[in-house]
């Protein structure tokens, strides 16, 4: 069996913010990539619920933010209708994504 990493660096200011992020995917030629925000969720199968971690740097723009979350919104809606087959109720999701978008002002 093979094992790869996907790793993400943090460096932190004296309160424990985020400073500074950079993430490291070797298998697809990322290597100390910085980014501004990271959302990880994975499955605890044993509790049945999403555990999750949410970081974003403090110099991370709102209006990036904004983008940042639509752009997960429409994602999640491709992955359920992937792993479902549900196009209806993805196809919900995409309007409550583009509803999202209008809301935050992202699309007017």
């Amino acid at each position: 069996m093979r094992q790869t990493q996907i790793t993400i660096d943090i460096e932190l200011d004296d309160n424990h913010v985020p400073e500074k992020m950079t993430w490291n995917a070797e298998d697809g030629g990322i290597v100390k990539e910085e980014t501004k925000a990271t959302m990880i969720s994975v499955w605890d199968d044993k509790k049945k619920e999403a555990l999750r971690i949410d970081l974003w740097t403090k110099d991370m723009p709102v209006d990036q933010m904004k983008m940042f979350l639509h752009q997960i919104l429409m994602s999640l809606s491709s992955t359920y209708e992937k792993a479902t087959g549900e196009e209806d109720v993805a196809q919900w999701m995409d309007e409550m994504a583009e509803e999202f978008a209008q809301r935050s002002a992202i699309k007017m």
